[in-house]
């Protein structure tokens, strides 16, 4: 059975937690790490068999398998090397803080020290085993197109060049790198940079962020071609409850990673 520390107690984690608690045989959440202010609240939340903790430094007691981030980009810079030099494996969801050269370097350089890895699941999306045998065998284009609901965009750079509440259509409200997108959008466009890192890169792969008044869920799709084929990926989602930038699937592929860890049958 995978022991794992989550870091953040947000809609993602729940989720995760949820999803484990139902499931006795492949992994359990022995603790969780928060901010201070957000402390008293875990505790008072969550059952006492759960560690709730501030700081990397208190996972050591806790002997994981596992530390999953759920957290936002943030948390990758603040927690991930300290995690990874601790000896632990670091999955991460919050891809979109990969697109800092210097950080990525860095937390590679601290798994390769100290014999960990660093992990990254699919996220929202699918088909990136199909993306990365296209670019073992050469990888010419890839387009990815994020469509979500108006509100969505709501607190990002769209609010303050779009007219979100009076949008009539689906209207693009950014086009450019997977790079610049992960940066200027971090908590919508975390897949645009996992698609990027799979395929051609943060600066060779185009991104279309799409704003549609009349969606209910969130889509994606996936455009590559290579030398021996293509491929095309459309995945729709519905929104986590509260939460209408990230699709459900981001928690339930956790969880799949997870338990695909100490699995029999891997797929």
């Amino acid at each position: 059975m995978t022991s794992v520390v989550l870091i953040g107690y947000g809609a993602i984690a729940k989720l995760v937690l949820e999803g484990l608690a139902a499931d006795d045989e492949s992994a359990i959440v022995a603790g969780i790490l928060v901010r201070p202010n957000k402390l008293d609240a875990a505790r008072a939340a969550l059952p006492k068999t759960i560690a709730v903790i501030t700081s990397p430094q208190e996972i050591t007691p806790i002997r994981p398998d596992l530390v999953v981030e759920c957290a936002g980009q943030g948390a990758v810079g603040d927690y991930g090397a300290a995690v990874l030099a601790a000896g632990y494996d670091f999955m991460l969801v919050s891809t979109g803080a990969l697109v800092d050269d210097e950080l990525r370097s860095d937390l590679i350089e601290t798994a390769q020290r100290n014999g960990v890895r660093l992990l990254v699941p699919a996220g929202a999306t699918a088909g990136l085993d199909g993306l990365a045998a296209l670019r073992a065998g050469g990888l010419r284009g890839v387009r990815y197109t994020s469509t979500k609901p108006a509100r969505a965009w709501k607190g990002t750079p769209a609010e303050t060049e779009f007219d979100l509440d009076g949008l009539t259509e689906a209207t693009v409200i950014f086009t450019g790198s997977a790079r610049e997108a992960a940066r200027r959008y971090p908590k919508n466009a975390n897949i645009a940079a996992t698609i990027a890192l799979a395929g051609l890169g943060l600066d060779e792969t185009q991104v279309r962020l799409v704003a549609d008044p009349a969606a209910t869920d969130n889509a994606q799709r996936i455009e590559a071609e290579g030398k021996f084929g293509t491929l095309r990926i459309d995945v729709t989602g519905a929104p986590i409850p509260g939460n209408p930038k990230t699709s459900a699937n981001t928690a339930f592929s956790l969880l799949h990673a997870i338990r695909n860890r100490n699995a029999t049958l891997a797929i």
